[in-house]
């Protein structure tokens, strides 16, 4: 009984992807993958523009988490110009960038993952989406609109746009903030802090009720890499590099993120359009690790603020080394959600937040330029070499999702050989693959660069939909 059985696409994820299973003579999986489907060439498109409009351009990459790009961009030409960036404007890059990790975590759990946590994962898909939660529990679904909204207002303050901003520019920024912007966001605080709690306390009251998905949507070692700062606290804009193991052992520490090619490189398969990431020294396979919330959480000593910490010291009781589970990937957003907001609140009581003093001009001192960041799904790489003239010869993009795809992988393989059964197919068993991809709240359109030759095939429907034709390179299966 071999046979295939295929998802597509993807539900509830940014991008488009879908999942083939395949099954062996006894109709048991045999072998699962998870197939990125769009091709996206933005290293291609970087080439022969100048280095500062990479900013603007690299805003561009993603609707959902533009700021992650244009900081990653923006310190990858303070690096170009050799400059050392204004405090104030170090501030708002800072701000800006707890909005974004608060608006897309919100985005991620409470409209893409807790129509499944909260509805179950059997629940009948015409209403285990946004719209049945809402029926459910409008309060709890507003709320989670709500936190998202605030993480939205804070970039459309400090950037002047809640989507594509461009303000960060190569040695600071474009814009100052004004106190009345900085008392706005103050008060949202209160309601921000009552809605992390209030998911914090449903999350953990329904975790013993998946004991099951906990343990097959993607629970196996791996390594774990995230920037710490000096202190080991969680760091998202500036950090250094560190890695541990499945025992919480420290594999690396302190590496440069601006020699990230020197410890970190990327694969291919023929079968995705999305790259694969691994440690060098341990080679690949062997060496693809982990990237996002659950990561840094893992790699981090402390939170830094005191409510996030308090829930991080519980996080880790979880397991005796490393939380291996990548369904905490949902916990480890709330924690970050809660010390996104923490943070928030600190920055807005720097009184140089609001200097004038917002950007160091200088020319053109380096011919290559690395920026590092804490994106909200990982740790995210821009990577620029320019010539005399500023212009991008060559760009390469490492992002996080790309980060995590042998991971995501492994999980779709994982959940398929627990949950699904041939002879009774069910859709709440599909719904359970797709939920261990949806743990990594992945980005697909950021993260789809080829290496070497792109895989492609063109086929000819008639208007009756029969293919006619169909043309693929001679490698292609």
């Amino acid at each position: 009984m071999t046979g295939r059985i295929e998802i597509n696409p993807i539900t509830r994820v940014e991008g488009h992807a879908k999942v083939t299973i395949d099954l062996d003579e006894r109709g048991e999986v045999a072998r699962a993958r998870f197939h990125v489907l769009e091709f996206r060439g933005f290293e291609k498109l970087c080439e022969g523009r100048p280095f500062h409009e990479m900013p603007g351009i690299m805003a561009r990459v993603c609707g959902i988490c533009p700021v992650s790009h244009i900081l990653a961009s923006s310190k990858a030409g303070d690096r170009l110009l050799g400059i050392e960036v204004p405090p104030a404007a170090v501030l708002q890059r800072r701000l800006a960038n707890y909005g974004q990790v608060l608006q897309s975590h919100a985005l991620s759990f409470f409209h893409l993952s807790s129509p499944d946590l909260l509805l179950g994962m059997d629940a009948d898909p015409r209403t285990r989406n946004l719209f049945g939660l809402v029926a459910q529990d409008p309060d709890f679904a507003r709320r989670g609109i709500r936190l998202r909204q605030f993480g939205q207002r804070i970039i459309e303050l400090v950037g002047g746009s809640r989507i594509h901003p461009s303000w960060s520019v190569p040695g600071g920024v474009a814009r100052v903030l004004s106190s009345s912007a900085c008392d706005e966001l103050k008060g949202w605080l209160a309601e921000a802090y009552a809605t992390v709690d209030i998911a914090l306390t449903r999350l953990k009251q329904i975790l013993d009720r998946h004991t099951e998905e906990v343990e097959h949507l993607g629970s196996f070692p791996s390594l774990f890499l995230g920037m710490v700062d000096d202190e080991g606290r969680l760091a998202y804009y500036d950090g250094r590099i560190r890695i541990v193991d499945a025992e919480g052992n420290v594999v690396a520490d302190r590496l440069d993120p601006g020699r990230y090619a020197k410890y970190l490189d990327e694969a291919s398969e023929s079968w995705s359009f999305m790259k694969h990431a691994f440690y060098k020294p341990m080679g690949y396979p062997v060496g693809a690790y982990r990237v996002g919330p659950l990561a840094r959480l893992n790699v981090a000593t402390t939170a830094g603020t005191q409510r996030a910490d308090r829930e991080l010291r519980e996080f880790k009781q979880r397991s005796s080394g490393a939380v291996c589970a990548s369904f905490h990937y949902h916990l480890a957003r709330l924690i970050e959600m809660l010390h996104a907001v923490e943070k928030i609140e600190e920055l807005l009581d720097e009184p140089e937040l609001k200097s004038h003093e917002i950007r160091a001009k200088a020319q053109l001192n380096r011919r290559q330029g690395i920026g590092a960041a804490e994106a909200p799904r990982g740790t995210l790489f821009h990577h620029y070499e320019v010539d005399d003239d500023g212009l991008i010869v060559r760009a390469n993009l490492l992002i996080a999702t790309l980060q995590n795809n042998a991971a995501i992988n492994r999980a779709v393989e994982q959940a398929a050989k627990r949950f699904v059964r041939a002879d009774g197919l069910q859709e709440g068993m599909l719904n359970r693959v797709e939920a261990a991809i949806r743990c990594f709240d992945p980005c697909l359109s950021c993260s789809t660069h080829a290496l070497g030759q792109m895989p492609l095939s063109i086929e000819i429907l008639d208007a009756a939909g029969t293919v006619v034709d169909r043309l693929a390179r001679p490698d292609q299966v």
